[in-house]
This record gives C-alpha cells, structure tokens and sequence, in this order.
C-alpha cells in the first residue's frame, strides 16, 4: 500500500452506527509493559487497528508478570492488551526492520516507550520513518523525556511515584511516603498519550502536517499535583502527608464506622448543615469553632474526633443510605472484588467478557468513554504471542506462506499457526 493511501484512509469519513470513531486509523504499536500498551488499548477501543510488534521468543515482559496465570498468560498481559493484534519480530535484525519499515509504509500512527536513542540505535528513528511516511505520527514516551539530566533513566512507575512528588503526600504523615495502589504514572502517561495522537490526528486531517508527540511519565503525573503545587507556589512551603485528610476541607476524609470504613465529603456549609441535622449533632452545629469552612479546618483536631465518634455508630450501609439520602457525599471504601462486582459497573457494561484461545474467558474492566449513551462495546482478546503474524504479513505486506515460513525458520518472526493454537487451548 503507498503512502498516500495510507495517510487517505484516516481521513476518509466514517459512517454508520456500527463504526467507531478511530476506524481507518492504523497504529504500529511498539510499546510494552504499561505505559504504551495501557495507550494502544484504548486507541484500539475506539477502533483503530492496532499492530502489537513484539519480539519473538518472550513478547511483551509483562507476558511474564505473575503469577496469576490462566492457560499460560499473565493475567497483568490480558488486562492492557484487548483489540490488539499481534505481529513477532526480531527488530535486532536487519530483516526485522525492512518488514517493520513496510508496515509502517502502511501506518497513520506509529508508538514507542522506549528508552531516548533506542530508535535512533535500531535505525527507525523519526526522520527515517518520515522519509517513507511523510504523513506518519510519532509518538514517543518515556520516564524523564528526550532532554535534561535525567533522560536517559529507565522510567519505572514505582520511581517516577517518588520523583514527582506524589508519594511525598502520600500515605500515614507518621509513616513513610506511599505509592498509589495502581500504575499511576504508567497509565496518566498513557492517557496524555492517547490525547496528543488525537490532536495530532485531527491537526493532520485539516492541514496535512504530521507531528511529533512526546509524553514524559514525569511531566505528566507532575501535572496532577495541581493544588499542591499551587500551595507551594502561593506560601512557598511544600506540602505534606495527611493521611485521607484534605489540606482545605473538614471533614472531608476516611472515617470508619461499625463494620468498616466511609469516605466522608462535607466539601461546603450546606453539607455541614445538613450533616448535624442528620446526625442529630446540634451541639456540633452551634459551636462556634466549626460554624463556616475555614473554620472547621482551623479547628481539624478538635472537629474530626466528634464526627468519627458520630459514625462509629452504625454500619457503612446504614451511613451511605442516610447520609446520601439527605445528598451528603459519602461512599463505601470498596475492595477491588466489590468493584468488579458492583452493579453501577455491570449495568452500564462497564465489565467486558472476551473468548480468549487459551486464557478462556477474561474480563477486563471496559474504556469508560460512552458515545451516544452507549459503551465502546465489541472487544477483541489480548492476542497471543505472535497469534497474528502471518494473517499480518501476508494481507498487508504481500508475504506468500514460503516467505512467511523461511523468516518463522530463520527466528526473524514467530507465527502462532492453527495447529499450535490447538495445542494451546488443549494444553
């Protein structure tokens, strides 16, 4: 397919309500373990085509992140990887490459986590690429970003937690820094992703210019610290561990009740209001210590012993009913288990069930995205490794079943034929 035809068919309009918004878009996607793959999934959610590169023998590490494995896969893998294809080769070699470089003749969109100069070291660098494919978007992300002093570090979410600050404020203020309990600055890396390429996507189809997008795991959880930030930035003094509290609300945190915990979020006077009529505490609302917002947080240490008294009352099902049914915001602290099993998630198709060769049935929890009211429905499996690679070469590239075989033989790719598919399953 000519470069031209490849950069028309993203641009062309879709219609009908069974197509998705991406459909037409191609994306080479040579990215592992989190922050790329956690990117391509949801580009691939709203229908792009996406093309997993892996590399032979192993594929993607996060293949072998685990336990828990079901019919062999990692079930970390089969969580980032839905609507995805998989294509095995070896890019260390000069065949690899040339077969890389044709499909990315083919490609709108080509993404990277690789370490800054692995591409140049590989050949496939932007201008090379570009070169072949004036109307190709790059997008490259990695732990520090392309320049200043600390490019060249490996980006590990558990690292750049610690780097931007966010574990600094969080967790017990008497014990140590925390990380969040999800692969924050992998996936927020992802996300930001996901919006440059969409912006870089619409900028082409009205000018023709294709750009260059970069995400730093760095810059972009720095990004959320956005109140924090503007704490230091206003006092000069640097936040912080406070546990659930909130720096200016009260209360407006963790509290536990009879059974387990609730967050609690008086967030305003009206909810204060409301709160002591509820529970009964007038004494609470007459005193003069916590009569308005900045008040109540002056006075946090004497306020927040009386409400968790309050609340030790009774369970969490009997709080969130009588405190939500006056509007005061609060809510259960979920397990993941109750999540994954809640109604307000399954009633709104928010849990997808995919029929995969080996795993069975794997669920993953969908893309929150909704279009006319309606969920990005009709996943695909994470692939297997290398599931794709002949359907892959032979339909774009041309590959008749002997090339296809001699590169299989020769460890250039690896094929998952019908017959070692058959074995997997019964395996």
């Amino acid at each position: 397919m000519s470069t031209n035809v490849a950069a028309q068919r993203s641009t062309q309009p879709i219609s009908g309500k069974d197509s998705k918004p991406l459909s037409g878009v191609r994306i080479i996607d040579l990215t592992r373990v989190v922050s790329g793959p956690f990117a391509t999934m949801h580009l691939g959610d709203l229908g792009a085509e996406i093309i997993k590169i892996e590399e032979p023998v192993n594929g993607d590490d996060s293949r072998a992140f685990g336990p828990p494995f079901v019919g062999g896969e990692s079930a970390y893998f089969l969580s980032v990887n839905r609507n995805k294809r998989s294509c095995a080769i070896d890019l260390k070699s000069d065949a690899g490459r040339q077969i890389l470089l044709q499909l990315i003749d083919t490609a709108d969109v080509v993404v990277q986590n690789f370490r800054p100069g692995t591409m140049d070291r590989l050949g496939l660098d932007n201008e090379t690429l570009r070169k072949r494919n004036p109307k190709l978007i790059c997008c490259a992300i990695s732990g520090f970003g392309t320049e200043g002093p600390d490019a060249q570090r490996p980006g590990y979410d558990l690292i750049v937690q610690g780097e931007a600050g966010v574990m600094d404020i969080t967790g017990d203020p008497k014990g140590q820094p925390t990380k969040v309990g999800t692969s924050i600055a992998d996936m927020i890396a992802g996300l930001f992703a996901v919006q440059g390429i969409l912006s870089a996507l619409y900028e082409r189809s009205q000018t023709g210019i294709a750009r260059t997008v970069e995400i730093s795991m760095l810059d972009a959880l720095s990004s959320l610290l956005t109140f924090n930030a503007g704490i230091y930035f206003t006092t000069g003094a640097s936040p912080t561990r406070r546990g659930n509290e909130h720096p200016t609300i009260c209360p407006y945190e963790t509290f536990q009740v009879a059974d387990g915990w609730i967050n609690l979020g008086v967030a305003n006077d009206k909810f204060w209001r409301l709160f002591c009529e509820v529970t009964g505490a007038k004494d609470l609302f007459e005193d003069e210590r916590f009569t308005t917002a900045p008040e109540r947080v002056s006075h946090r240490l004497e306020l927040t012993p009386l409400v968790a008294a309050i609340l030790l009352d009774h369970t969490r099902e009997y709080w969130v009913e009588k405190l939500g049914k006056a509007g005061i915001p609060c809510g259960l602290i979920r397990t993941v288990a109750e999540v994954c099993e809640a109604p307000q998630l399954t009633q709104r198709g928010m849990i997808l069930s995919m029929e995969h060769p080996a795993a069975g049935d794997v669920k993953n929890i969908s893309n929150p995205i909704r279009l006319d009211d309606e969920p990005l429905r009709q996943a695909a499996p994470p692939p297997m490794l290398g599931q794709h690679t002949h359907e892959i070469l032979s339909s774009l590239l041309g590959f008749s079943p002997a090339q296809v075989a001699e590169l299989s033989q020769r460890g250039v790719i690896r094929e998952l034929s019908e017959r070692t598919e058959q074995q997997t399953i019964a395996n």
